[in-house]
């Protein structure tokens, strides 16, 4: 099954499409991690990429789609996958549509308050890109690696708004375009509960 993760910023799609990759057995692929990978290189394309996360702002389409279409022929895709984070755009969700068949839209429905509110607080690992919230952490270090935390340019509060402005443009358009193939979930849950939803309107 070829799914797609699609909400706010802050709906707990990174959270969900972990879990559902371990339940699913389905690789998850992630824009924002493929991008961050890229970005922390030296290469021109790295620095690029860079330049728009640290303003908040959305990597070009262009960009993306030839970074998700090299992602998806690998071969551990052949039976399905899990995207997180893309398509955003309408003209992002044509051109993945000529590449590959897409299944279920999974969309993950949460407030601008709950959205600023969990994004502005959370942290994520230097080293192995683990995510925390202040709320749930003690210190300043990654449980996983011991590595130090900090706060991602995009997470600060302008930079929140303009995403979520960017979102209700941009993407929110994407639920008419996939149509029947959108599953609506209430994404304020808790995370067990998220993940128990998304699992009974899939049939998994």
């Amino acid at each position: 099954m070829n799914i797609i993760l699609l909400g706010p910023q802050g709906s707990g799609k990174g959270t969900q499409a972990t879990l559902l990759s371990g339940k699913m057995q389905l690789p998850k692929i992630s824009t924002g991690d493929l991008l961050r990978e890229i970005a922390q290189g030296k290469t021109p394309l790295g620095e690029k990429i860079k330049s728009y996360q640290s303003k908040g702002l959305l990597v070009p389409d262009g960009i993306v789609i030839e970074v998700i279409k090299g992602r998806i022929q690998r071969k551990d895709c052949k039976n399905g996958f899990i995207l997180e984070g893309f398509p955003r755009t309408l003209m992002q969700a044509e051109h993945l549509g000529k590449i590959t068949a897409i299944d279920k839209v999974v969309l993950l429905k949460i407030s601008d308050a709950e959205a600023v509110s969990r994004l502005s607080t959370r942290r994520q690992c230097k080293k192995c890109n683990a995510i925390y919230s202040l709320n749930n952490i003690e210190g300043n270090k990654c449980a996983k690696c011991g590595s130090d935390l900090y706060q991602r340019e995009d997470d600060k509060p302008g930079a929140i708004k303009k995403r979520l402005q960017l979102y209700k443009k941009e993407t929110e358009p994407l639920i008419k375009y996939y149509g029947k193939r959108i599953v609506e979930i209430d994404g304020s849950k808790p995370v067990e509960n998220v993940l128990n939803d998304i699992l009974k309107k899939l049939g998994a």
